[in-house]
């Protein structure tokens, strides 16, 4: 075997990078388009949500606000424009998503595209059909034969999903998360990526130029092409937002191995999904199974890494943390909100129609339709519909419609 090791010159290095520029950014878009027309997006959004009580005793933890907006309007945002959404929930949150969906309410944001509900008959938590029986279920009903991109409703998802999309190739693909630290990833599913061999030498011109390579037909042009996507690969190496292919998973482990956490996004190819449906069968609520399953029938499943803001947002304090997040060290008050004599401090949102006179909030979010008055508040949650007077509160949540006066 003949070593080639690459050596540019700075025109040959500019000519490279100028192709290259114009090529990737024409595929990109080819592959958005593809993806949009090939691919179907479906968001579960039936989980009740205990944890979240009182906030989700009567409201899809979806359908929380998060810096202005409901959690899943966030997601909806981020899917391309075109690409067919389905949500699926159940029947105790129906009418919230169908709230959530009119237009002219436009209660949610939600952005001005066809979005198909899938309501599941049940009203309890007992009864439901599980996350992967849900998406079994429809993709069986309506005969669903396109790649799938699944999405978990409560999560927020900082990365373009643009560059995801253009990530997948044709296996498997879930997004995980470089949280950066072996000790917190002990709390959650954690992703082994495989080891990555070392890259071969690359090739160079120079070692070929004005001579015949035994065993090879590589030219001056394919030697480029090659530079071309060395550089592209950086090497050979799997960098954040590249694709690698994952050796295994690992739930919960004490010694983890890896500091990639799996997230609730994910794209199944269609050749996959009469596996989903048989392993629904069996485990109707395990979405993150079904890639352990696709592993140990040797399918090749890839991960795309990413560094930018991701919550799962599954308890109270998880919310707090992902309002303090987005909001940042400020406040987001709607413009039809009253708010007189009154110090707000840290993250701070106020919902619409809000009276807030003479308190003091630290850290806090107060949905719509509250009205409070000579309180303070520190890292709460305000419900819909509260009225309050004379409080002294720190680290709660009240249920929609609480009132407390204390003259």
């Amino acid at each position: 075997m003949v070593e080639l090791v690459l050596s540019l010159n700075a025109n040959d290095a500019n000519e490279v990078n100028e192709e290259y520029n114009f090529h990737g950014i024409l595929v990109y878009f080819v592959c958005i388009v593809f993806f949009v027309f090939l691919m179907r997006a479906f968001i579960l959004a039936g989980g009740f949500a205990t944890r979240l009580w009182p906030l989700t005793e009567k409201r899809a933890k979806p359908l929380l606000p998060l810096a202005g907006k409901p959690i899943i309007t966030h997601l909806v945002e981020k899917i391309p424009a075109g690409m067919p959404v389905t949500v699926s929930t159940n029947a105790a949150f129906a009418d919230g998503f169908k709230r959530w969906l009119d237009p002219s309410l436009r209660l949610g944001q939600v952005p001005m595209r066809n979005i198909e509900l899938v309501i599941e008959p049940t009203l309890r938590d007992n009864q439901k059909l599980g996350a992967l029986g849900s998406i079994a279920q429809w993709i069986e009903s309506e005969k669903i034969d396109e790649d799938l991109l699944i999405l978990t409703g409560d999560n927020y998802l900082g990365f373009s999903m643009e560059t995801f999309l253009a990530a997948f190739h044709g296996n498997p693909l879930l997004a995980a998360h470089d949280i950066g630290d072996l000790e917190r990833a002990k709390v959650f599913g954690t992703v082994v990526p495989e080891i990555a061999s070392s890259p071969s030498p690359s090739p160079t011109l120079s070692a070929v130029e004005g001579s015949a390579v035994e065993g090879s037909d590589l030219s001056h042009e394919a030697l480029r092409s090659r530079a071309k996507w060395e550089g592209r690969r950086g090497g050979g190496g799997g960098g954040v937002g590249v694709s690698k292919r994952v050796a295994a998973f690992e739930e919960k482990p004490s010694k983890p191995k890896s500091t990639l956490v799996s997230t609730g996004c994910v794209i199944l190819p269609k050749s996959t999904l009469p596996i989903l449906i048989e392993f629904a069968r069996r485990k109707p609520d395990n979405l993150g199974g079904i890639f352990e399953e696709l592993l140990r029938r040797n399918f090749p499943v890839e991960c795309f890494t990413f560094l930018e803001p991701w919550m799962d947002i599954g308890s109270f304090h998880s919310y707090l943390d992902a309002h303090k997040a987005l909001i940042g060290q400020s406040t987001l008050i709607d413009p039809s909100a009253t708010v007189r004599g009154t110090q707000l401090r840290g993250s701070v949102t106020v919902g619409k129609n809000c009276v807030i006179e003479g308190s003091e909030l630290t850290d806090c979010m107060v949905f719509d339709n509250a009205q409070i008055r000579d309180c303070t508040f520190k890292n709460c949650v305000i419900d819909e519909e509260c009225v309050l007077e004379g409080i002294d509160l720190q680290k709660q949540m009240l249920r929609r419609g609480t009132r407390l006066i204390v003259k």
